[in-house]
Formats: C-alpha cells, sequence, structure tokens
C-alpha cells in the first residue's frame, strides 16, 4: 500500500511518496554480500547535548540524554472504555498532570463495537488510545520529551479505567548517552 493510498483513507491527501524502507535497506545489504547496511547520511552524534549550539527538549536524567520517555501502556479489565466524553476527560487530566501542553485531540468512535481510537497531540509529542470495550482491554501509548512527566499519566488512568490489571513498557527514545 502506498503512502499516500494510506493518507488518503484517513482523509488526508499527500503526494509525498514513502521514503525507503527496512526492506529496502536489507535488499540493498543483500546486493551487496553484507551483513548491515550503512548510510552515508548517518552521521556519529555528539556525547552531549550541550555539543549543539541550539535549543532543544532532550531530556538530561540519570546520567543519560535522550529524546523523551515512550510508555507503553495495556490496561486489561478496564471500563468505560466505549465513552468517548469519558476518555477525552481523561485524556486532559493525564495531560495537565504531565505537565504538558495540549495541541489538539482527535477522536474516533466505532460501530458497532463501541470502540475509540484516539490522539492527543501534544507540545512534547503525544498520547493515543485504542479501546476494545468487547474485550475490556485498552491500548495506550504515552510519548513525551522536555519537562513533561509522562509516568504522572499513569495513576489518572487507572482511575479513570479502573483496570485489573496494567502492564506497562518503559522506553527511552533517542538515547545520545
Amino acid at each position: 500500500m502506498s503512502k499516500s493510498v494510506a493518507f488518503t483513507d484517513l482523509g488526508i491527501v499527500s503526494d509525498t511518496q514513502p521514503s525507503r524502507t527496512n526492506s529496502e535497506h536489507a535488499e540493498v545489504a543483500t546486493a551487496k554480500n553484507e551483513n548491515t547496511y550503512e548510510d552515508p547520511k548517518i552521521v556519529p552524534l555528539p556525547a552531549r547535548l550541550a555539543d549543539y549550539d541550539q535549543e532543544d527538549h532532550f531530556v538530561e536524567r540519570d546520567g543519560m540524554l535522550f529524546a523523551g520517555t515512550h510508555l507503553i501502556i495495556d490496561l486489561w479489565g478496564a471500563s468505560r472504555l466505549d465513552d468517548i466524553n469519558h476518555i477525552e476527560d481523561t485524556l486532559r487530566e493525564a495531560i495537565r498532570e504531565a505537565g504538558a501542553t495540549l495541541l489538539h485531540i482527535h477522536l474516533h468512535h466505532f460501530t458497532p463495537n463501541g470502540g475509540v481510537s484516539g490522539v492527543a497531540v501534544l507540545a512534547e509529542s503525544h498520547i493515543s488510545i485504542h479501546t476494545w470495550p468487547e474485550r475490556d482491554y485498552a491500548a495506550l501509548d504515552v510519548f513525551m520529551c522536555g519537562d513533561a512527566l509522562p509516568h504522572r499519566t499513569i495513576p489518572v488512568l487507572k482511575r479513570a479505567f479502573a483496570p485489573e490489571s496494567v502492564q506497562i513498557g518503559d522506553h527511552k527514545r533517542g538515547v545520545i548517552a
């Protein structure tokens, strides 16, 4: 499926063609009889963000320098997963608790099962949610950079959806040092 077709399905018009895919990189490496692919456009990163003469929102914490924290959250045995207004209110509260900056929320309510998919776009990145009320399950991504505190969203989500079980993956994105 081309990128423009996928965007069109989402109501977005784009003439942009996709960049090279991982499979294309693998084909290049295989054609050269190599086990790895080296992109000549990739340059080594400086050891510290301070080596850049620019201001961005990378995080320096616990001796690490990285773009942000990405939480992958699974809620099992959860409730109110078909209540779009409750979901929006919960996302807004989670954003406030994390100290993030809301730019836009878009949620879509599916029929007939009542599931909700959506995203809160933040100045610091995003929170996305996908719910399966028929399975009492919700999948969330919470990715934040800068001074935002994504872990503070977890108690908000627990209170709002009262899950029986919560699984959390905690990933540092864009680690430099």
